[in-house]
């Protein structure tokens, strides 16, 4: 379940950070129904041509619609102004039309991100069961090969003495154990390691000297017990 937590954190950090590369680069729904005209606007636009042809700039143009447009009669302005109710009615019926297309894609977008959710756990936890099993694999060689050990060792014959090392760290383990209830193996380990290194030279030689007396035994029994295989 460790994995699979992991798994899906990190389908889930990869995803926010595609999500934000995409709002840096989004850009305007060009689908997106445009905004109409208001009635002084398309009358503006309709002068806007024979202003420009007089030499009038931009300000000035604006200005002159301006007041022209302040200047008309409710009559005059009627006919822009239906115009842009019907405009107006149309952007109306294609902003429902859009909302309605939006809505269905982000219904669409939850649910392809639900299947998607789906996906990744399915994903993960082949991935678990694959761990599993390549764990149970290496576990039954081992044992495997132990077993063989086992049995094709002879009983008799002396085992090869452990290293300065390990002789230092067997000692320290029973002190470090009764000063620390309930250390696990791993710390353990690791502040053995640690006493190891911070020895000095001279009192590295003394688990140096044991290992070697221990290791000179050891080459005597062997020798020992090649002579007595040999005359069997």
């Amino acid at each position: 379940m460790e994995l699979l937590e992991q798994y899906l954190q990190f389908k889930q950090e990869a995803g926010q950070e595609e999500n934000k590369k995409n709002k840096t680069k989004k850009e305007k729904d060009p689908l997106k129904p445009k905004h109409p005209l208001s009635a002084f606007f398309l009358f503006s636009n309709e002068r806007r041509a024979a202003l420009l042809a007089e030499n009038k700039n931009v300000l000035e143009v604006a200005k002159i619609a301006g007041e022209e447009w302040k200047n008309m009669t409710e009559k005059q302005k009627r006919p822009y102004e239906e115009i842009a109710k019907k405009n107006k009615e149309k952007y109306t019926q294609e902003m429902e039309a859009y909302k309605q297309n939006k809505d269905e894609e982000a219904m669409n977008l939850k649910k392809e991100g639900e299947e998607l959710m789906k996906l990744q756990k399915q994903e993960a936890l082949q991935l678990l069961k694959k761990k599993e099993k390549t764990e149970n694999i290496i576990k039954k060689t081992k044992e495997q090969r132990q077993k063989k050990q086992q049995q094709n060792a002879d009983p008799n014959k002396p085992k090869k003495p452990a290293s300065s090392f390990l002789l230092f760290s067997k000692e320290t383990r029973k002190s470090l154990v009764h000063e620390h209830p309930g250390i696990n193996s791993s710390t353990l380990t690791a502040m053995i390691s640690v006493k190891w290194k911070e020895l000095i030279q001279e009192e590295k030689q003394i688990w140096n000297c044991k290992a070697a007396e221990a290791m000179e035994a050891y080459k005597k029994e062997l020798e020992e017990y090649h002579k007595s295989v040999a005359a069997t």
